[in-house]
């Protein structure tokens, strides 16, 4: 009778501490029925459970959470289950990244906290969107919250899913609430970037060992979300954002940048887990100031290549929005997955090109012509390890075999634009675009 009693309790302890998880508000899975409930959001209109909006992007599932956050709302304006509806639990390493995905119309912040039943809160972390009118996983990590009296007994989970001051109503979808664990560590660059060998004479740096930097205010923004540490790789020094979900680099002010001049901007990058990489210019215009009505700014995306050091040689044409690079004030980092990508840069810097084709440097390759139509010839100076296409969604559509030979039929390919990728034997990645007309 005693080990039966035992059993039984011993089951329902297991039973209090369950998490009814992942949260994906499917018919007859955890969040289709409870009893959401609206607040600070003037009128309160309920949380409705509807169709997926887009299932052409990262969530395909059927149903998913609608939550209106009305202009008038509090920028806290949120929405939180009934107490034990998600179960009883303890945040541990085994549950302490949660993620969930987002539709927004609007880049803000996203906001996820829980509580106890007694009402103690873990207090929200907020993780911004960084795309819109799409799909998109933001990822938070409790991990500091671990041991904390507010870690353990909780049994509501509350999202803000619009935290700030609005000035207009949003139509926000959020989906698939799951919780995990950090996972193993993510490797780490065992040696520095290669060093850029332009002449000094052609190139405005921002961070590099190989040439004098010019002033910049902060690599870190008051207004980033992610951490920096300074390190050194091999006695390189080396920025590492950790954490990641966007980063401002401002040089304002009298520090503000001409670099009209330019024709690149080029920067190395290494990451062992981001399927995206985001780089925005903005310039302040003939104002110098933010926000003073006559901002540009453009971001382009690329694919990494993951525990690689990448090499960005990037046209300032890319960025088509800018209407001057006579005032570059802000270079804005972010990328997928949103609030835990990890990425080493160095060597950010603008340069000039000498016209040419027959000028190529050490760590350089050439595509021409291009646009191409059948046979791409590509210049360079190094030995190759690999030769290959991928497309500017990152599949990988073509090996070059013969490796001593410098053009690549690319008659097949579909029009479009593609990434050709180059690794020579010292383990140096480079890339470039091309397009096929």
């Amino acid at each position: 009778m005693r080990k039966l009693l035992f059993s039984f309790f011993l089951l329902n302890s297991l039973f209090s501490i369950a998490q009814n998880v992942p949260i994906t508000f499917e018919p007859g899975a955890f969040g289709s029925t409870w009893s959401w409930t609206v607040f600070e959001n003037i009128g309160n209109p309920p949380l409705e459970i509807v169709v997926n909006p887009d299932v052409t992007g990262l969530n395909t599932s059927a149903t998913v959470a609608k939550f209106t956050a009305l202009q008038g709302g509090m920028p806290y304006a949120g929405v939180e289950c009934a107490h034990g509806e998600v179960g009883t639990f303890t945040l541990t390493p085994a549950n302490c990244i949660v993620k969930i995905m987002v539709n927004k119309p609007v880049i803000s912040n996203v906001g996820i906290k829980f509580a106890t039943g007694s009402g103690a809160s873990t207090g929200e972390l907020l993780v911004a969107n960084t795309q819109i009118n799409k799909w998109e996983e933001l990822t938070f990590d409790f991990t500091p919250i671990l041991g904390l009296p507010t870690s353990s007994g909780i049994n509501q989970v509350i999202i803000f899913p619009d935290f700030q001051n609005r000035t207009s109503t949003n139509i926000c979808y959020f989906d698939n609430i799951t919780f995990g664990t950090p996972g193993p560590p993510l490797a780490t660059p065992m040696t520095p970037a290669p060093d850029p060998n332009f002449a000094a004479v052609d190139v405005i740096s921002m961070f590099s060992n190989v040439y004098t930097d010019v002033p910049v205010n902060t690599w870190q923004t008051a207004w980033s979300q992610g951490t920096l540490n300074d390190i050194q790789i091999q006695g390189n020094d080396t920025k590492k954002y950790s954490g990641l979900n966007f980063v401002g680099v401002e040089t304002t002010g009298s520090n503000i940048l001409n670099v009209s001049n330019m024709t690149h901007l080029y920067l190395n990058v290494w990451t062992a887990n981001m399927t995206e990489f985001r780089v925005k210019l903005v310039d302040f215009g003939n104002d110098l100031s933010y926000a003073g009505g006559d901002d540009t700014e453009h971001e382009l995306t690329f694919t990494p290549i993951l525990e690689n050091w990448m090499t960005l040689d990037i046209s300032l044409t890319d960025f088509v929005n800018l209407a001057s690079n006579n005032h570059i004030a802000q270079l804005i980092f972010s990328g997928n997955p949103s609030g835990s990508g990890v990425v080493y840069v160095d060597n950010v810097l603008f340069h000039t090109v000498v016209t040419g084709i027959e000028t190529i440097q050490a760590n350089e390759m050439k595509l021409y012509p291009n646009p191409v139509q059948n046979e791409l010839t590509i210049a360079h100076s190094a030995d190759l390890a690999s030769l290959q296409i991928y497309s500017l969604t990152g599949e990988h559509i073509l090996v070059q075999t013969d490796l001593t030979a410098a053009k690549m039929n690319v008659s097949q390919l579909e029009s479009g634009m593609y990434v050709c990728v180059m690794e020579t034997v010292s383990g140096e990645i480079l890339q470039e675009k091309f397009i096929k007309d």
